[in-house]
């Protein structure tokens, strides 16, 4: 028998999961009982509330890694302005911060399991670092905010990627069941379900085979004109003000203002003749500035962060005297504020 879990956590998305939960169910009931469905929690049976309105329903099960068959995550619904302790960020990062990433990790291990994602679900697989280098889509105002964690987005209506199959906007949780539903059961159980719902699928499926469309994209003045590496950047000196780069000479301590809390992250910077360096230590963690540039007395550079969630953040600061000020960004996300004080 296939098995299908469908993941709630507290302020999941209604439709992400219960229109996928009914594709299910129907196929169950065509399939003669061949696939069953549950909900289930990282932590077990509880009432789990959703997103807005705060719809209450029952999880009968916890999730079971090693269980073949599909598990199928929900994206999160709440605020979509602002970057307030209701906003899908911070709902996504809230059940990062339980025991569900570890969960969903041993499952994409796993033979014969098949981790399938609706709308915002992949950004949570994504932010725990799951999805690094893998093609996946997520909800359209989210694609660049995936981008920066290290997937490869891809702009369809369902991506299959093997054992990972994501979905974008919340409707296409329908789409993402009823193709699971035909590749794991056959397109005659899928073509009933499709008549009894009265919904065609929409979109190509994407998967990485077949022919390769052609591309000519033009390089820009950027890629053509910029070396970059990891540690530094020799850029023209001609383009910035020399008189600036002992200004942000030395080392900082910073707190970024995230939607998700405070980040406290020492940098330490040296510029000598052009070329830049970078280091970044939050905890026991130290990374190097990637392609970092002094423009008009402006500092840039971005960065890999793994904690509280797995992004790639662009930063833009400058200093007066002892304090820095700036921000850093990641995709559609809310700019966080930065600030600092020099201690060297």
């Amino acid at each position: 028998m296939l098995t299908v879990q469908v993941v709630l956590f507290d302020g999941f998305d209604l439709l992400d999961a219960i229109a996928p939960y009914e594709v299910f169910c129907a196929a169950a009931m065509y399939a003669e009982n061949a696939l069953s469905v549950e909900f289930v929690t990282a932590e077990g049976p509880r009432i789990v509330t959703s997103g807005i309105n705060g719809l209450k329903i029952e999880a009968s099960g916890r999730l079971n890694p090693e269980r073949t068959g599909i598990i199928l995550v929900p994206g999160a619904s709440g605020d979509v302005e602002g970057d307030g302790p209701n906003s899908p960020p911070a709902i996504l990062s809230w059940a990062l911060n339980t025991e569900l990433a570890g969960l969903i990790e041993r499952a994409l291990g796993q033979k014969d399991i098949i981790v399938a994602t609706v709308c915002g679900g992949s950004l949570l697989l994504a932010m725990g670092g799951l999805l690094e280098g893998r093609p996946a889509v997520t909800h359209h105002l989210g694609m660049n905010v995936l981008g920066a964690t290290g997937a490869i987005p891809v702009p369809a209506r369902v991506v299959d990627s093997g054992d990972l199959v994501t979905s974008g906007g919340v409707t296409s949780g329908l789409d993402v069941a009823l193709y699971l539903v035909e590749r794991e059961l056959g397109p005659r159980i899928a073509h009933a379900v499709e008549q009894l719902f009265e919904y065609e699928r929409r979109g190509t499926v994407w998967r990485e085979e077949g022919r390769a469309p052609s591309s000519h994209k033009a390089e820009t003045d950027e890629e053509t004109n910029i070396a970059t590496n990891n540690t530094g950047m020799i850029y023209d000196t001609s383009e910035i003000k020399l008189p600036g780069e002992s200004e942000f000479d030395g080392d900082w301590d910073t707190t970024i203002a995230t939607p998700v809390g405070k980040l406290e992250v020492k940098l330490s910077i040296s510029i000598r003749n052009g070329l830049i360096q970078g280091q970044a230590t939050q905890g026991d963690e130290t990374v190097e500035f990637i392609n970092p540039l002094l423009q008009d007395n402006k500092l840039t550079w971005s960065l890999r962060v793994t904690k509280p969630m797995r992004l790639n953040l662009k930063f833009e600061v400058i200093v007066r005297g002892d304090d820095m000020i700036g921000f850093a960004r990641a995709g559609i996300l809310p700019a966080s504020k930065l600030t600092g004080k020099r201690v060297t």
